[in-house]
């Protein structure tokens, strides 16, 4: 056994020097010098950081108010002070499109024959022929005038103060 113990021995010291011979050159020449040039270079100043204030949380209060997104009802208030005497007729049978939200409505069309001028209101559940005095949406909504253009109509809502008051709301053909 030791006859074949040597050579392998032998082979694997050679090995070892030829590695440790190759790892010994200078490889990284080119890093070394960049890095020598960036320690050459003047040292620059680093600003301080920045203070800040602290955060403060935000409560949203306002969920109840009338969405920023509907038109302003500024005339609508105003009547609504000078005529307090407003109040839905809650007596009354409710119609089929007042089980929708007004904003599911689209005019799509008018309509005219011997008995007067209609429009067409699209929702959810179909198309729908409308005339001046029927009701709509949740709020109490009757329509004032049917034009070929709009459908003009004025809700009765609660202002928040156990009043109620008229809003004008309109629909324009094809929704827009």
């Amino acid at each position: 056994m030791t006859q074949f113990a040597r050579p392998k021995n032998f082979i694997f010291s050679g090995l070892i020097v030829v590695f440790m011979t190759g790892c010994n050159s200078d490889q990284y020449e080119d890093l070394t010098r960049f890095m020598d040039e960036v320690r050459a270079q003047p040292r620059g100043n680093i600003e301080p950081l920045p203070t800040f204030t602290q955060y403060e949380a935000f409560t949203y209060s306002a969920s109840g108010e009338r969405s920023p997104f509907d038109e302003p009802m500024i005339d609508s208030i105003t009547r609504s002070h000078a005529a307090s005497n407003i109040q839905p007729d809650l007596g009354r049978a409710k119609q089929f499109l007042e089980n929708f939200v007004f904003d599911s409505f689209n005019m799509v069309g008018t309509l005219s024959d011997d008995n007067g001028f209609f429009a067409l209101l699209s929702s959810d559940v179909g198309v729908h022929r409308v005339q001046v005095g029927d009701y709509l949406g949740h709020n109490h909504g009757r329509i004032i005038s049917i034009s070929e253009a709009e459908i003009q109509v004025v809700e009765i809502i609660k202002n928040g103060l156990d009043n109620w008051m008229e809003r004008p709301r309109k629909l324009n053909l094809n929704g827009s």
